[in-house]
């Protein structure tokens, strides 16, 4: 067991969240009882993340912090001197987890220069685990290459019930990588499905609530975001729900590569 790289399985994310709404979005989760929180250097939030941190007077050893690196910044000589930006900007010398967010755009950046850069972040104590983000089988074995699998805590992929990445899943499963799942309600879509409602109203539960009970079932962390307080409150209970093995399968049934996020020049070819 990889105690080293363990990560939250329940966390807050704040992509799309911009000024005084991840302020307040982040405040109300830390004092809810979050204590996970995803940002990246593209989401143009992290210093308003870390405003919200300081403000929260949460200590900063009962936090996990996750920020990305963008793809401008993957070269050699840039990579960690952004990652100080970034650290500057959340107000701490160290955060939690660094992922590279996507690959590099028409590999302008070789998957090794990137992955070697990046642990040297962590070996200067920038970072305390590194892991990547939207990565297909064919750049894991990349990185994996260059940094060893044990060094990979996590790949962040979109999944949900009707996106189950399920061969990425199983290679980062083989090779003890773990899966972080964004985008785990489908942007909402997922919350309308007869099958997830009439499974939520038997466990007198909240659709949410379900999918991300079934993410963490599988063993995925989630890290949904939310600007309203009763939905950051009710989606942390979904720590405590159990689903039944015929709920899960009937969920594991809605698979139908139901992709919402596929950005031209910067996606892979997804498995």
């Amino acid at each position: 067991m990889r105690t080293h790289n363990t990560i939250p399985a329940f966390g807050l994310g704040t992509f799309r969240l911009k000024d005084q709404v991840v302020i307040d979005s982040v405040k109300t989760g830390l004092e809810l009882g979050y204590r996970a929180i995803d940002t990246a250097q593209i989401y143009g939030n992290e210093a308003e993340v870390g405003q919200a941190i300081a403000e929260s007077g949460v200590a900063r050893q009962d936090l996990f912090i996750t920020t990305k690196i963008w793809t401008d910044n993957y070269a050699q000589d840039k990579l960690v001197p952004s990652l100080k930006d970034s650290l500057a900007k959340l107000r701490t010398d160290q955060v939690d987890l660094t992922l590279i967010h996507w690959p590099s755009p028409g590999n302008a950046v070789p998957v090794a220069q990137f992955m070697g850069a990046l642990a040297e972040a962590k070996a200067q104590g920038l970072t305390k685990r590194i892991g990547v983000s939207n990565f297909n089988i064919a750049l894991m074995k990349e990185a994996i290459a260059a940094v060893g699998a044990e060094a990979i805590a996590t790949n962040q992929i979109e999944l949900s019930p009707f996106l189950q990445n399920r061969k990425v899943v199983d290679f980062a499963k083989s090779q003890g990588i773990h899966i972080t799942s964004y985008m785990t309600l489908a942007y909402g879509k997922a919350l309308q499905d007869p099958v997830i409602g009439a499974i939520a109203k038997a466990h007198d539960a909240t659709p949410a609530q379900v999918i991300l009970a079934w993410a963490m079932q599988l063993g995925y962390a989630v890290i949904p975001s939310s600007t309203k307080r009763e939905n950051l409150a009710s989606n942390l209970l979904a720590q405590q729900l159990q689903l039944s093995d015929a709920d899960m399968a009937q969920i594991a049934a809605l698979e139908r590569n139901g992709r919402l996020v596929n950005p031209d020049g910067l996606a892979p070819a997804w498995d």
